[in-house]
């Protein structure tokens, strides 16, 4: 990772042009002033295209072992490449991505200073992109500052006993994991908790790329950090609030023979759920703030 690539990626990253019809970038689902998600159930791509997913921020993605829903890219890189190419978000194709960018001079000596020379590729985007992606690091919350600092006064009393209920009676912390030394807030692994379950046709989830029965319905574990700023929740966008999740949770999901063993009623009192919110409140941390660039021509 480079500053010329990186600075390459930011360009890319607000860049519509390479898009079908000229109107969707990873920003447009991505949005720098929505925590880098964007505020709405699906992701909206080419011709107002609906998708089926909910649109995950891309804060501390670099910390992800897979990228995705169900997991389906390993990289970065190739997570770049996945809604480009996808009908329903960008609907591209690498013959666009060539000519569009290598028509337009300012981007082939973008690519000259960050790669060497000045081809254009749909690889190099999707580095650059990927190189982007992680400086986009969110840390330093009121959370952070008490666990981490010793800063007592930066998280309320409520938030504090939000946070020992985390650990304890309501068993977030066996998925969204935090320890004395790390919080990342995710295991990194897929978690059937019965999201999608209830349909007449059911979600595979994981299945569908591991073709594994046992991971059928499961999902990715997300990282709760910033979760105050990404709503609406879970893969299917379906709770608009934090204090619907924790419901979803307190009564033990949604039944289905693969459902999670840590996944039962929690019998929370409503005191209790408001601490947990209070806790979740207090993960919203200091991340770059991204202003849309000029773009070349």
């Amino acid at each position: 990772m480079t500053r010329e690539k990186v600075e390459l990626g930011r360009l890319l990253f607000f860049e519509k042009r390479i898009s079908a019809d000229g109107t969707v970038a990873c920003a447009t689902c991505h949005m720098p002033d929505r925590g880098f998600s964007n505020a709405r159930q699906y992701g909206v791509g080419v011709e107002g295209k609906l998708g089926v997913r909910n649109v995950p921020t891309v804060l501390n993605a670099a910390y992800y072992t897979s990228q995705f829903w169900d997991g389906r890219a390993k990289t970065l890189e190739e997570q770049a490449q996945g809604p480009i190419l996808n009908p329903a978000e960008m609907a591209s194709s690498e013959e666009r991505v060539v000519r569009v960018l290598g028509a337009i001079p300012a981007y082939r000596e973008a690519f000259r200073r960050a790669f060497g020379d000045p081809a254009v590729s749909l690889d190099r985007t999707a580095k650059a992109i990927a190189s982007f992606e992680r400086t986009l690091l969110s840390g330093g919350s009121p959370f952070d500052r008490w666990r981490f600092e010793g800063a007592e006064s930066a998280v309320p009393a409520e938030a504090k006993r939000g946070f020992e209920l985390f650990k304890t009676k309501a068993q977030c912390v066996k998925c969204h994991l935090v320890d004395e030394f790390s919080a990342p807030f995710t295991d990194n692994k897929f978690h059937n908790i019965g999201i999608g379950m209830d349909r007449k046709k059911p979600e595979l989830g994981r299945e569908e790329i591991t073709k594994e029965p046992k991971d059928r319905g499961k999902f990715k574990t997300p990282s709760i950090r910033d979760a105050a700023l990404t709503a609406p929740y879970m893969h299917d966008g379906r709770f608009n609030t934090l204090e619907e999740v924790i419901d979803f949770y307190d009564k033990g999901g949604h039944p289905n023979p693969n459902l999670d063993p840590d996944i039962f009623p929690l019998k929370l009192t409503p005191g209790e759920k408001k601490d947990l919110a209070a806790f979740i409140r207090t993960l919203t941390g200091r991340f770059p703030k991204v202003a849309a660039p000029e773009m070349p021509r």
